[in-house]
């Protein structure tokens, strides 16, 4: 088991950055509709590093972006002192994307809390967005994950249009090989919980391995996050209904605890699963899930749903519930829980705290339904009785 830590800075779940650039004659010839995430893991002391999460924002500039003819450059700047550029390059009847440089800056506190350095760094990636059709645009839902030394790109829900001709965006695509062989779900307002599955998926698996995770500020610190959970996934594979269980000694654990919203992240060569709490200082709920499985035959499966309102409970508690709880992610992803108990705030001393427990563990709750069906049986039997009594009664009055 493997485990990091991550802060959080300014981390949002879903909303894009929508750019246009007009060239010298004022018309569109760069467009980009995209989200990114960024991990960078930078030096806070000797031999120490702490991991930050960020997103591109949607408010960023676009000075330095460069509209030639077979050269163009899209370069977004946003914060103080961090760039990402997009560059591109055009033969005559495609283009791709030659390379992505990602420039942060280190001196900025509110985001590299901490620091020694205070350095700007730049970073190359080497996507493989190519053979992109002239007068098409790119368009990639799944994700494309860049790793350079210690930066994490990710890129997702990607539209990307340059070279524009006539001066607007293209109605035609060029869709990206992951999406062609996946299944990207969009995320959903609606979650169910129950006690049992609607229908039972094959073939039937054994309960899944509980695991026990937790995030840590450092490893001389106690964790401020923690929980412990068996976990299994159902998907939908056409018509057909596939399950996988997560495997604790095979997976990776990552996280951040923030004040505000805390994440846990599991992966595995499988499955990778964020959980994203969040806290209204009186109470905290599991506020979203993203989803990705990867099974080993098939196509893989995305799925989102980030308006959840569900693992309530106390802050300065736990969430508790050791019955085998159903979590509809989506219509074609399904979450089974056993053995749950989470505490993503207000960990003191590597412990649980007192844990607020589920209705379907509550067996006060069915003491009073267990007395309630006993007493209208008895009723029932009694007033069989006095039936039955009756009647003899009356057919020996007949007799006499």
């Amino acid at each position: 088991l493997y485990c990091y830590f991550i802060s959080i800075a300014e981390l949002h779940l879903s909303h894009a950055t929508e750019v246009s650039v007009n060239n010298t004659e004022n018309k569109l010839c760069l467009y980009a509709n995209l989200m990114v995430n960024f991990s960078v893991t930078y030096e806070v002391g000797v031999n120490k590093s702490e991991t930050v999460l960020f997103v591109l924002p949607e408010n960023v500039t676009t000075e330095g972006s460069i509209c030639n003819n077979t050269t163009s450059t899209l370069k977004l700047g946003f914060g103080d002192g961090h760039s990402w550029a997009v560059e591109f390059t055009k033969d005559n009847k495609t283009y791709q994307v030659d390379s992505i440089v990602f420039t942060y800056n280190l001196n900025d506190s509110r985001v590299f809390t901490n620091s020694t350095s205070n350095e700007t760094k730049s970073v190359t990636a080497k996507p493989r967005i190519t053979n992109v059709g002239v007068d098409t645009y790119y368009s990639c839902k799944s994700e494309n994950v860049q790793r350079v030394e210690s930066v994490t790109q990710t890129l997702y829900d990607v539209t990307l249009q340059a070279f524009v001709t006539n001066g607007s965006k293209s109605d035609t695509d060029t869709v990206c090989t992951a999406d062609l062989t996946s299944t990207t779900v969009a995320p959903t307002t609606t979650v169910t919980t129950t006690a049992a599955p609607t229908s039972t998926p094959t073939p039937t698996l054994p309960t899944p391995t509980t695991g026990n995770y937790s995030i840590a500020p450092d490893f001389n610190s106690t964790a401020c996050l923690m929980a412990t959970f068996g976990l299994r996934i159902g998907f939908k594979q056409g018509d057909k209904v596939e399950t996988i269980n997560l495997v604790p000694s095979a997976t990776e654990v990552g996280g951040a605890c923030g004040v505000n919203s805390s994440i846990l992240i599991l992966t595995s060569d499988t499955i990778t699963i964020m959980f994203t709490f969040s806290n209204d200082s009186k109470k905290f709920h599991l506020h979203a899930l993203n989803v990705t499985v990867k099974p080993a035959t098939g196509v893989a499966v995305v799925a989102a749903n980030t308006n959840m309102s569900i693992w309530v409970a106390a802050v300065g508690s736990s969430y508790m519930c050791n019955r085998e709880q159903t979590l509809t992610v989506t219509e074609t992803l399904t979450l089974y829980t056993f053995k749950l108990r989470v505490q993503p705030f207000g960990v003191e001393k590597g412990e649980f705290a007192t844990a607020h427990e589920c209705s379907l563990d509550d067996t006060s709750i069915l003491i009073p339904v267990i007395v309630g069906v006993a007493l209208a049986i008895l009723i029932l039997i009694v007033v069989i009785a006095y039936v039955i009594g009756r009647r003899k009664t009356y057919v020996g009055y007949q007799t006499l």
